[in-house]
């Protein structure tokens, strides 16, 4: 079998931004999320730049909790309603904020023609486990509450996130559901979705293949994502539906869901079994696997024309779904997992 290929733009971007080895303190990954995510979205397509951005504090469990609003043309009476997408952005619950990830942002706001609420949530280790879900969840009822003064449709909402980030999403999925308040769609991008054993039990991580296969040489490492998670969840609660979605008891009645996940990515065999899961469930899902992509490509679009493309498939695929697309059979190429 022969090995996949990372994309040639992408590899490069990474042999000139990645540092060499595990980052060794919080600080110092924080310092490098913000420095190459800044580049990242400087070399974006200015076509992406919403008409306005603003950033506001809204309600949350422990304060005031910043958000960055984000709207593709300036507000007007005369404009139509739109998704209200709430973005969480990735790093691990340690690192990133709504500006490293607000190339993120933008793009689901012009691609999709959504007002976005990018959420610079609480993060360990400072704040463990639950504080980022807690945030995620406020952040969530307080954008369906508003939706309609934020220029959105009303009763509608849409939950998104990468990495870390798409874990929050689908976790808080779980929790309106629960609460009697379920979402309109979820856009999963590389999702984290099951963190028993916090990255480091031999016995998890030979159930996920990408976790024992995937040669990375750029990018997210095995390593790295046991650092995050040790920082923030404790191994007793590692395997708690707020941060593990794939270990609910009931994934019925959820939101359909777009997943995305990337073939070079420790991540993609549990993103691709969340999708998986989802459908069993009787959810309608849109998934797709990028075989030249690594983590962390959908901020790339503006170094790779690959990632650009993925990227962008991901709001024609919300698109698509929010019109009843979607399907709840998983693809005849990949069997359905037994999970434990």
């Amino acid at each position: 079998m022969t090995e996949p290929i990372i994309d040639p733009d992408v590899a490069s971007w990474h042999v000139r931004t990645s540092p060499n080895g595990e980052l060794s303190s919080v600080a110092d990954a924080r310092e490098h999320s913000r420095t190459s995510n800044s580049e990242a979205y400087a070399h974006m397509n200015p076509a992406l730049i919403p008409g306005s951005e603003s950033n506001e504090q809204i309600p949350g469990p422990a304060g005031p909790l910043p958000v960055r609003i984000l709207r593709p043309t300036p507000d007007s009476p005369a404009a139509r309603p739109r998704p209200t997408v709430v973005y969480f952005h990735g790093g691990g619950w340690v690192v990133g904020d709504v500006d490293t990830h607000l190339g993120h942002a933008r793009r689901i706001c012009m691609q999709a023609d959504a007002v976005v609420v990018s959420v610079e949530y609480r993060r360990a280790p400072e704040d463990p486990f639950p504080a980022a879900y807690e945030d995620a969840y406020a952040a969530a009822e307080w954008a369906f509450q508003h939706a309609a003064k934020l220029g959105g449709e009303p009763d509608s909402l849409v939950l998104a996130g990468d990495s870390a980030g798409g874990q929050l999403a689908a976790s808080v999925a779980i929790g309106r559901r629960d609460a009697g308040r379920p979402v309109t769609a979820q856009l999963l991008l590389y999702p984290v979705t099951d963190v028993a054993g916090r990255y480091a039990s031999p016995k998890v991580n030979d159930y996920y293949m990408s976790r024992r296969t995937t040669k990375v040489n750029f990018g997210l490492t095995l390593q790295g994502m046991a650092d995050f998670a040790h920082h923030y969840v404790s191994d007793a609660e590692s395997t708690d539906w707020r941060v593990s979605p794939l270990r609910a008891a009931d994934l019925s009645g959820l939101a359909p869901a777009v997943v995305h996940t990337a073939t070079l990515d420790i991540l993609r065999t549990e993103g691709n079994f969340y999708a998986d899961a989802l459908r069993r469930a009787g959810v309608r899902v849109i998934s797709r696997e990028w075989p030249t992509l690594n983590h962390s490509y959908f901020g790339l679009g503006g170094v790779s024309a690959v990632a650009d493309g993925a990227a962008g498939q991901a709001a024609e695929d919300l698109h698509e779904l929010l019109a009843g697309g979607g399907t709840t059979e998983a693809p005849p190429e990949r069997p359905l997992p037994l999970y434990p």
